[in-house]
């Protein structure tokens, strides 16, 4: 009689590795110990927000990503590689682009100039047609000099310029800071547009309920650590841990 044979359950497909995978990362301002020990992940496709109180460590850990720190220490892995040693240059050309909370502005150069002033790092970066359907007030105001620009404008310009260069890993630095809330209701809206074009996306926010519009994931950074993160479908249940942590 033949021996009967046990099927094979087919291999279970192995998780994809996160875009971003930050570990243990250090960094310092001269002498000033600034992050210790950051950890997170980012997946692709994802809106991942990170929330604290102001001098937590959200924008320095931006900028150690993006290369701007000088002295930083541990494992930054973009895409599978390794970029703690990267010069800011270099990584801004595998696709991550960051836009800085002061937003960076150039008072010299109309708004024209100042979107088309960034270099293409890749193909895929919207047009200037694209960009004027995602934010109409640029187009009325391309040769308005871009610190004439309202606050609100400004910011979209800053986010318009990054999308420019084909980068698909958007790191966004407070954007609603300051802005009216018509404003925020349409920087949430954009957000939301690039996601679903799959742009990945790193924001640092303190204003939570702007971020719950848009994130998926959240990740609390205090003194220069990551001591918590959850789920946008676990916001509820941890509400009254991030009023004690962001103290709001």
């Amino acid at each position: 009689m033949p021996e009967l044979k046990m099927a094979q359950a087919p291999a279970a497909k192995p998780a994809a590795a996160p875009v971003l995978a930050v570990q243990d990362l250090q960094a310092w301002y001269g002498e000033s110990h600034i992050l210790h020990g950051i950890n997170f992940n980012v997946n692709a496709g994802e809106v991942v927000t990170l929330l604290g109180r102001n001098g937590a460590g959200k924008t320095t850990t931006l900028k150690s990503v993006m290369g701007i720190i000088g002295k930083r220490s541990g494992s930054i892995r973009f895409e599978n590689q390794e970029i703690i040693r990267a010069s800011s240059d270099r990584i801004a050309r595998m696709g991550i682009a960051f836009c800085p909370e002061e937003r960076g502005i150039f008072s010299s150069l109309d708004v024209r100039e100042n979107l088309l002033l960034p270099p293409t790092v890749r193909a895929g970066g919207l047009s200037l047609d694209q960009i004027f359907d995602l934010f109409p007030n640029l187009k009325e105001r391309l040769t308005s000099q871009g610190t004439k620009l309202s606050g609100g404008e400004q910011q979209m310009l800053a986010i318009a310029r990054i999308l420019r260069t084909g980068a698909r890993f958007l790191m966004l630095d407070e954007p609603t800071e300051g802005l009216a809330p018509v404003i925020i209701q349409q920087i949430g809206h954009t957000i939301a547009r690039l996601k679903s074009e799959g742009f990945t996306i790193l924001l640092v926010e303190q204003n939570f309920r702007f971020a719950s519009t848009v994130a998926d994931r959240y990740y609390i950074v205090e003194h220069g650590k990551v001591i918590d993160g959850f789920a946008n479908s676990e916001l509820s249940a941890n509400m009254d841990k991030l009023h004690t942590y962001l103290g709001v």
